[in-house]
């Protein structure tokens, strides 16, 4: 009689092959394409964020000035504001627009010679004349004279030969800045500004309440669109569109709402709070670590399997 011989238990699987890292090129390669790619994407944001962190200081650096002598007499600032109403009076035009030029110029003049535009509400020597808060549009930006590239590359400029920004019957001022700049974002909204949002102009310690009461596109040449109206206190922003073509004004017109609302005064004495968290931080951080994640995950190679022993055949 044969007998049969059991087969041996089958062998315990052999422990996994231990990994070895090696730097993954390819891998790091598609990986800084992709960091490039969103750094690019994310430039404008952080350009901007920074370009609004440096308003905002120029801003609060010239709310810490209005408490420095003279500007903390409120004689001395009611003289300043009369000196404004006393340019306003005597001037001569109306601000006219350069054709095809990106920048708003005016070429009104004053028929008192007495009064240099440069040194009317000139807080801190620097060409700072007030603050423009518009918070529909996220808008929070200091104030200069004129409209050099200098002061619209950093803020919003008040177009010479328009009315100083301190109010009055009969008075347009004119605010202009750019839109669509890489490194900054001051007036790239004023295409959405609807009627009957308000804004507050911050000059001298007075606040001043507008609402918009018009919002339209035009060409260069039609300037009777920003002349004084002589039963009207009004302001007009003004900024260039299309973007990067700048051919035509987007001109924004708001009407004085008086008394100036309580709320907005209590605002415009805040720190502003522009530009917010640095949102962009966080998505190029998650990208830096999800890039690092994946590099290290990609440089484990398992090593080389031995060949498996040959099974024992079953015997009779």
């Amino acid at each position: 009689m044969s007998t049969v011989t059991q087969s041996p238990a089958p062998r315990h699987a052999s422990a996994p092959a231990p990994k070895t890292w090696r730097f993954p090129w390819a891998s790091a390669i598609a990986c800084l394409v992709i960091l490039a790619g969103t750094l690019v994407f994310l430039y404008p944001h952080v350009a901007s964020w920074f370009s609004q962190k440096e308003q905002s200081r120029v801003t609060a650096l010239a709310q810490e000035t209005m408490e420095l002598p003279p500007n903390d007499n409120e004689i001395y600032r009611s003289e300043q504001i009369e000196l404004a109403r006393e340019y306003n009076n005597a001037l001569a035009s109306g601000a006219v627009y350069e054709a095809n030029a990106n920048i708003a110029t005016g070429d009104g003049s004053s028929s008192d010679e007495t009064l240099v535009y440069s040194e009317l509400l000139n807080i801190n020597d620097a060409g700072f004349m007030g603050r423009l808060r518009y918070d529909a549009l996220d808008i929070d930006l200091p104030i200069y004279h004129g409209t050099s590239d200098e002061v619209l590359n950093k803020g919003v400029g008040h177009l010479e030969g328009t009315s100083l920004p301190v109010g009055g019957v009969g008075s347009r001022s004119v605010l202009t800045a750019h839109r669509g700049l890489p490194r900054a974002t001051l007036f790239n909204e004023l295409d959405k500004a609807a009627i009957g949002d308000t804004f507050t102009l911050s000059v001298m310690g007075e606040v001043l309440t507008y609402q918009v009461v018009e919002s339209q596109v035009i060409e260069p040449s039609e300037t009777h669109a920003i002349l004084a109206d002589p039963d009207r206190d009004l302001v007009t922003l003004v900024t260039c569109t299309p973007l990067g073509i700048n051919t035509h004004r987007i001109l924004v017109t708001a009407e004085r709402i008086t008394p100036t609302p309580i709320a907005d005064i209590e605002a415009a004495q805040a720190v502003p709070t522009l530009p917010g968290f640095p949102w962009w931080a966080v998505v190029l951080a998650a990208v830096v670590i999800g890039i690092g994640l994946y590099i290290w995950r990609s440089g484990y190679v398992p090593a080389p399997k031995k060949k498996a022993e040959a099974e024992v055949p079953a015997t009779e």
